[in-house]
């Protein structure tokens, strides 16, 4: 596909994935208009990047379909001041919407590999993004208070220092439960308590590290 093409199909995503089934937010659609997700999709798989499924990125990974990104973001309620967490950056995609969102992103992600190619794809869209390689179930401790943090993988419980590293009033967007069942939770903070809002079934890859399963080895 041409440049042109895939700018067509990124304008069709937005109008027939995203707005026709409720995604209302203005900057979260501008957005998701402006990030090229064919840059971000494994080699092979560009003319499917603007089709409405998560696509394999490589390590048994995938990134994530366009309405389930763009509900996150729009559930995180992202002001244009605000630091953000990406927990699990994976191919740098949802990293790069919410890059164009807010103020300050940082991003953590456990393999190495996937880690430096996002890191490669956010710098050749002249993004300014902070990404470590680490378990995201610790967070950014030292780049802590985040007004929102957005996990990109289900947990059976909710790690909690992503809790304890959210701003007072910030937002947590996580996929909760295993395999066969998951539901996209949104937690706000209040001081030293938290609210719980679910907001429909979902299916993320499983979260690795100590708040999930074990990480495998890296192929070379």
């Amino acid at each position: 596909m041409t440049a042109g093409e895939h700018e067509r199909a990124r304008q069709e995503m937005v109008a027939r994935q995203l707005r026709a089934r409720g995604i209302h937010d203005g900057r979260v659609l501008v957005a998701m208009a402006a990030v090229p997700r064919e840059k971000f999709v494994a080699s092979g798989w560009e003319p499917d990047a603007y089709s409405d499924q998560p696509l394999p990125i490589g390590g048994g990974q995938t990134i994530s379909q366009p309405y389930v990104v763009a509900r996150m973001a729009e559930l995180a309620e992202i002001e244009q001041a605000d630091r953000v967490l990406d927990v699990g950056v994976g191919s740098g995609y949802q990293t790069a919407v919410l890059a164009m969102l807010a103020g300050q992103v940082s991003g953590v992600e456990i393999r190495g590999e996937l880690a430096a190619e996002a890191e490669t794809r956010l710098k050749e869209l002249g993004l300014d993004v902070a990404i470590r390689v680490g378990d995201g179930g610790y967070g950014w401790p030292e780049r802590a208070p985040f007004d929102a943090i957005l996990v990109a993988a289900a947990a059976t419980r909710v790690p909690a220092p992503l809790l304890a590293q959210l701003a007072d009033g910030g937002r947590l967007v996580i996929p909760e439960g295993d395999t066969w069942k998951q539901e996209l939770v949104r937690y706000r903070r209040r001081g030293d308590d938290f609210t719980r809002e679910e907001h429909g079934q979902v299916r993320f890859v499983a979260f690795m590290g100590d708040y999930g399963e074990r990480l495998a080895p890296e192929s070379n």
